[in-house]
């Protein structure tokens, strides 16, 4: 059964315990969470405060779901930069992000981040794809100690110039081709695509390891124009059974009426009954 989660970076200035006390009461099973919101590394996150974290999250029925906008900070880390000492930095970065999930008993780390994954200019598709390659294999290979999955997102041209479909995510998997380096697919990101939203997901079912709920106006589920019942009976379909987890862009509605109204929405969409 899929289960729903939320993003922590709509609640902007909340502390995190306050996070998962409201989602729960709401709800809502996980949270997923942006590194940044925390602090400029994850690095200077002690283990103490990391065991806080989760303590906390227990402590309101809470799962901790995964991280995502993982290489907003610090600044300088890019995994196709052709000067192979920001790519070892990005690299050692990302093995440092799997160890933080670990610590949360998380599970997924979702990998969009569109400017540090940019093809710059001078440098061809075919070097950026390996570099990516290379560092995603051996980050797969660390996370797989951890009991982390690195998800790749494929995202919208608007937004980056480097993998902007699930074909050419599927593709990169396999190149990878490790157990913890699967997919996840966003629905703002699959509105924008020529294949429909539900062919997508269909075609994606052997990779699909986790999923963003959100709309085609960048808010939360059944904000926009997208045919969410078609995405939940394509989700249920390909036996989907991770977390659909809301990730907002437009925080202007106030964070306590986007978790409520995307949850209502969510609930209504896989026609599940409150506690269910």
């Amino acid at each position: 059964m899929v289960r729903f989660s939320i993003c922590n970076e709509m609640f902007q200035g909340w502390p995190l315990e306050k996070v998962f006390s409201y989602v729960s009461e709401l709800g809502y099973h996980g949270v997923e969470i942006a590194p940044f919101t925390l602090a400029d590394s994850v690095t200077e996150i002690s283990k103490r405060q990391r065991e806080e974290i989760l303590e906390q999250a227990k402590s309101y029925g809470i799962d901790i779901v995964g991280i995502h906008w993982i290489l907003v900070k610090p600044e300088g880390l890019h995994i196709t930069h052709p000067d192979p000492d920001i790519r070892r930095r990005t690299e050692e970065y990302i093995k440092r992000l799997v160890e933080f999930c670990g610590d949360l008993e998380a599970r997924i780390i979702v990998f969009g981040s569109p400017k540090q994954r940019n093809v710059l200019p001078g440098i061809s598709y075919e070097r950026a794809w390996n570099y990516a390659k290379e560092i995603f294999r051996r980050c797969s290979e660390y996370a797989e100690d951890y009991g982390v999955i690195i998800c790749i997102e494929p995202l919208s041209r608007d937004q980056t110039n480097f993998i902007n479909n699930a074909e050419e995510a599927i593709k990169l998997i396999e190149d990878v081709n490790h157990p913890n380096f699967r997919l996840i697919l966003d629905v703002r990101s699959m509105s924008k695509e020529e294949r429909s939203i539900p062919d997508t997901i269909r075609r994606s079912r052997k990779y699909l390891a986790h999923f963003h709920a959100n709309d085609d106006n960048g808010l939360g589920p059944g904000f926009g124009s997208v045919d969410w019942y078609a995405v939940a009976r394509a989700l249920k379909e390909i036996n989907y059974n991770g977390y659909a987890s809301v990730e907002v862009f437009d925080f202007s509605l106030g964070a306590e009426y986007i978790a409520s109204k995307s949850l209502e929405n969510l609930r209504k969409f896989f026609s599940l009954k409150e506690g269910e």
